[in-house]
């Protein structure tokens, strides 16, 4: 049976909540806060429930994080259920924000209950085990780069995963600043050419004249400048990796000559006669549409299709704002680790507004303003006065759909289809708490045309548990 402390001033909301739980439940009841942490001290509780009469006028200056710290410390496995009237929704919503996983609306609904309950239950469950099967994998020090909670992101690690170890092409897309070059380590890091060279080349950063020579080496004598042999990157890596960054941009003789490596696995210097193996994975990144490229002859048809062998999507930063907390944490690691400063923390008021910030540079950004804010804080929490004014002013005008206007016109047409498709769908199925069937009533459509949309957007219902109230009002 899983004991339950219920903190309220009110002897009918615990008898409400015992009446709601019994007898799967032990049910626990104190009416401060002090009485609360004594208990839980002595005795773990799967679940903390806390009237939310109790926290808000000290929420108002500190927020919710505070708050519930004291019990995360005392026991760090207990789930915080927020128990609020009708009327203080919206004080709900700041609690569930501030580390609170679902919150409940007196009078307490038996079905309701239970439904989240059960559903944070299994949720754990769950993490537990892809927890466990992640750490099997991922070496220790990888583990805060792969840490998610956005289910693209988690599609992203489980193909590297399956990659990795295989000899295969990848294909890396994305916008600039995903983190296309710390996902290649992260591939060759996790291959059967571990212990080997892992070379990077960004293609775009490489003179034409110069690319080929980078890539494949030359003879003494090759062109004017050529005093002396030089072998290229595809040599000097041989038995491991290279990494061709900005792909697209490589001259159409230099794509004629990568062709050749991976369609033959092998390659000549310029102005030599031998034939050398290529004895080499290959990983390529883009932020253009190679195959629209393709299309207009703008970039080898034939050449797109062999770096196309395991493409993998990266998502912008925009669509995986759930991460931020989880990325602030792992650069404010490697900052403390190479300076003399301590600083563990970031203001809650900052981690809002980066909710609320369209993020163009992606992560690059993100790291770069972590970095700058490091530097220039005095405490040992990073606050807003270390951020960029124009940062922390709520932008209302941010466009609903985003449009790249480089793209082709069916390739826009496509993409603005699909934020919308999956806009919709995570709005209805938060207001439907995942339930399948009344989604697809609300929506018109069956069950399983929902079915194949989640899994064509890497929605899982559980990830819709928390009312629509709190997703309408996180957005706002």
């Amino acid at each position: 049976m899983k004991p339950i402390l219920v903190l309220s001033p009110s002897e009918a909301i615990f008898s409400e909540i015992r009446d709601c739980f019994h007898p799967m439940y032990h049910v626990d009841a104190v009416s401060t806060t002090e009485d609360a942490l004594e208990i839980i001290k002595k005795k773990n509780h799967d679940f903390l429930l806390i009237d939310l009469v109790l926290m808000k006028e000290r929420a108002s200056h500190d927020g919710y994080k505070p708050i519930f710290t004291p019990f995360w410390l005392a026991c760090p496995d207990i789930e915080i259920i927020v128990l609020s009237s009708q009327d203080m929704i919206r004080e709900a919503v700041m609690a569930v924000k501030g580390g609170a996983s679902n919150y409940l609306t007196y009078p307490v609904n038996r079905d309701e209950g239970r439904y989240v309950l059960e559903n944070i239950v299994n949720s754990k469950l769950l993490q537990s085990e892809l927890d466990y099967l992640r750490d099997k994998f991922w070496d220790s020090d990888d583990l805060g780069i792969v840490n998610t909670r956005s289910s693209f992101m988690q599609q992203v690690f489980d193909k590297i995963q399956l990659v990795s170890p295989t000899k295969s092409t990848v294909l890396l897309t994305g916008e600039t600043g995903t983190g296309k070059g710390v996902l290649a380590k992260l591939i060759h890091k996790h291959s059967n050419r571990r212990f080997d060279q892992f070379i990077s080349v960004h293609c775009g950063a490489i003179p034409d004249t110069l690319l080929e020579s980078e890539l494949f080496g030359h003879e003494k004598g090759a062109f004017t400048g050529a005093t002396r042999r030089q072998l290229g990157k595809f040599e000097i890596a041989r038995g491991g990796t290279i990494f061709l960054d900005e792909v697209g941009t490589i001259s159409p003789s230099a794509q004629i000559k990568l062709l050749q490596v991976l369609q033959e696995g092998i390659f000549q210097r310029i102005g030599g006669k031998e034939v050398i193996e290529a004895d080499v994975r290959v990983i390529a990144a883009t932020n253009t549409d190679l195959k629209g490229m393709s299309e207009q002859g703008q970039f080898r048809r034939d050449l797109y299709y062999r770096l196309n062998v395991f493409p993998i999507e990266i998502p912008p930063l925009r669509e995986r704002i759930r991460d931020i907390p989880a990325l602030v944490e792992v650069f404010l690691e490697r900052l403390n680790r190479y300076n003399s400063k301590e600083i563990h923390d970031i203001d809650p008021e900052v981690l809002e507004t980066f909710e609320n910030y369209t993020w163009p540079g992606n992560i690059r950004e993100l790291e770069n303003l972590i970095e700058r804010a490091f530097i220039l804080e005095p405490s040992s929490v990073l606050s807003s006065e270390s951020f960029p004014s124009e940062l922390l002013v709520c932008d209302n005008s941010k466009p609903l759909l985003t449009i790249d206007i480089s793209l082709t016109l069916t390739e826009s047409r496509r993409r603005v289809i699909e934020q919308f498709e999956k806009s919709y769908l995570e709005d209805l199925l938060a207001s439907k708490k995942g339930r399948i069937k009344d989604t697809a009533k609300a929506a018109g459509i069956t069950p399983r045309q929902i079915s194949k949309l989640m899994k064509r957007y890497g929605l899982k219902k559980e990830e819709f548990k928390v009312p629509y109230t709190l997703l309408t009002a996180i957005k706002d």
